[in-house]
């Protein structure tokens, strides 16, 4: 992927300057990451081979990794694959979406690349995909206010190809420009077999353009202090180059990332291999990984909350799943000035309607709307109840 050059200081964080506290249930959280499902992959991304380009083993990789998102809860729905063509041959991002229960269309990405070159790239970037994994399964069925994008790029070992075309192809060419609050970047965070491997880099902006500096600092530095509280690692701060948040940060986005400080010699090489990294450290890495993205999406702080719905409302959707037409209890709320909304994966209001005075059960026609997921928003003066719907 590539190399460090320097590194700026160490920090081991005990506590905040910027007001973060620590959330129990984070660390509840963040402490079920499976130190056996994370060898577990690392071990099946090896055995699928070299993903190089045109290769039958990079699109087996795709797979793999749709069928184990399948398999932590999501739907395939939920799911988009982005194609572009490299070098003549086409390769493909997946881009995984868990929507935001008060701000839909704010998006928080953690993405890293899926791609090799020379060698089955365990380290770079199975350690990654591991991570990512392991930070999808558990938040599958944790509300969180923002909506989060999971994205597995290809094309980054060949110059942030897919990166690149997303944020051009898929970004900037949604109409309104999509909302990104923050780019969490994973790449390479397997270490050396045989080291002590407790640092973990993160990374913070320090290009051009200079704009978005100030944030990204911000955002790593609570990166740093996430990784203090929710997990046994210290940090090491450096800065942001070539990997897949590059095209972001041009984009004038904020970015941050996590990167090995002992840093593996055999990355893009057959010897990039499991035997040669240390799977406990990224064991360790997902720890900090998923806590930092509880904290950045803003989840639920305990464990009693399965979506923001107010049930004293006793508002309520069904069928559901449904099609054609969705009906809508609104309980306590009938009667009141209150106004529905249907957002799709994207964080866009594909329909909205308004009542005055609502009826006990209102009936929505939903015939022109797409399959998909989608989350149901009811709103009034005094609450917001958000549900997901699967139309079928």
């Amino acid at each position: 992927m590539k190399n460090i050059l320097f590194s700026l200081f160490l920090i081991t964080c005990f506590n905040n300057s910027f007001g973060q506290q620590y959330i129990p249930y984070y660390a509840t959280v963040a402490s079920q990451v499976s130190e056996e499902d994370v060898l577990n992959n690392l071990t099946e991304f090896e055995n699928l081979g070299v993903k190089r380009r045109g290769t039958p083993a990079l699109q087996n990789t795709l797979n793999w990794i749709k069928n184990k998102y399948i398999s932590y809860g999501y739907s395939a729905s939920q799911m988009q694959e982005f194609s572009f063509q490299n070098a003549g041959t086409t390769c493909k991002n997946l881009v995984l979406t868990k929507i935001g229960t008060v701000y839909p269309n704010t998006f928080v990405i953690i993405c890293g690349h899926y791609d090799t070159i020379n060698g089955t790239g365990t380290n770079d970037n199975g350690s990654g995909v591991a991570t990512i994994f392991e930070v999808a399964r558990l938040l599958q069925n944790i509300p969180t206010e923002y909506s989060i994008k999971f994205i597995n790029f290809s094309g980054e070992e060949d110059g942030l190809i897919g990166s690149q075309h997303f944020v051009s192809n898929v970004v900037n060419a949604t109409s309104p420009k999509m909302k990104i609050k923050l780019v969490f970047n994973i790449d390479e965070v397997g270490g050396i077999a045989g080291y002590d491997n407790n640092t973990i880099t993160c990374e913070r902006d320090t290009g051009s353009p200079t704009s978005n500096n100030a944030a990204s600092n911000t955002i790593t530095n609570e990166l740093i202090t996430c990784v203090g509280l929710y997990s046994t690692l210290a940090t090491q701060l450096s800065y942001t180059y070539a990997s897949d948040y590059m095209p972001f940060e041009e984009n004038n986005e904020i970015i941050t990332g996590f990167f090995e400080t002992n840093e593996t010699p055999y990355n893009h090489t057959s010897n990039d291999v499991l035997e040669n990294m240390d799977p406990y450290y990224v064991y360790n890495v997902a720890q900090a990984a998923t806590g930092a993205m509880l904290h950045f999406a803003k989840a639920s702080t305990s464990a009693l909350d399965t979506e923001a719905f107010d049930q004293n409302q006793g508002i309520s959707f069904f069928p559901n799943p449904t099609k054609d037409v969705l009906n809508i209890n609104f309980g306590n709320a009938a009667q009141t000035e209150s106004t529905f909304s249907l957002i799709d994966i994207n964080g866009k209001t594909v329909l909205q309607q308004k009542f005055t005075a609502a009826n006990q059960v209102e009936a929505i026609n939903i015939k022109s709307i797409a399959t998909g997921m989608y989350l149901a928003v009811i709103e009034n003066t005094t609450t917001r109840s958000t549900k997901k719907i699967v139309i079928e």
